[in-house]
């Protein structure tokens, strides 16, 4: 069976094995590969605050909260994102060193050049 995969797809364990050497951040998109967009001072404010008041909130309850370092695997859509906050307390979870699967908060904080994909492709992803 031949499928109809773009000429330069990369597999998701491809992208794993790349990003772990990456001094960038990508994202992973159904076997492509897209660099993250730098963040401004109000962006990392923002995630930073939300960040450090989920945190406080969920402590001692066996959940962990994440910033923007850790990916979340959508496997149904096939993509690893970034997001800028995210809460998993899933069991399950610390099986994976590097991406979670099963976050139960997923926060992006809205930038003028990302807001239209935040909002459109990546949060019906995300859903």
């Amino acid at each position: 069976m031949i499928t109809d995969r773009p000429h330069n797809y990369i597999s998701p364990e491809e992208y794993l094995k790349l990003e772990e050497l990456s001094p960038l951040k990508h994202e992973y998109i159904q076997g492509e590969i897209y660099a993250r967009a730098d963040a401004n001072d109000a962006h990392v404010t923002v995630a930073g605050n939300l960040f450090a008041l989920l945190r406080s909130h969920v402590r001692g309850t066996g959940c962990r909260v994440y910033m923007s370092d850790m990916k979340a695997r959508i496997e149904s859509q096939n993509v690893y994102y970034y997001p800028d906050v995210m809460v998993t307390c899933d069991e399950r979870d610390k099986a994976f060193q590097s991406f979670k699967r099963y976050p139960c908060l997923i926060v992006e904080v809205l930038s003028n050049s990302t807001e239209g994909f935040d909002r459109g492709d990546k949060f019906a992803d995300y859903q």
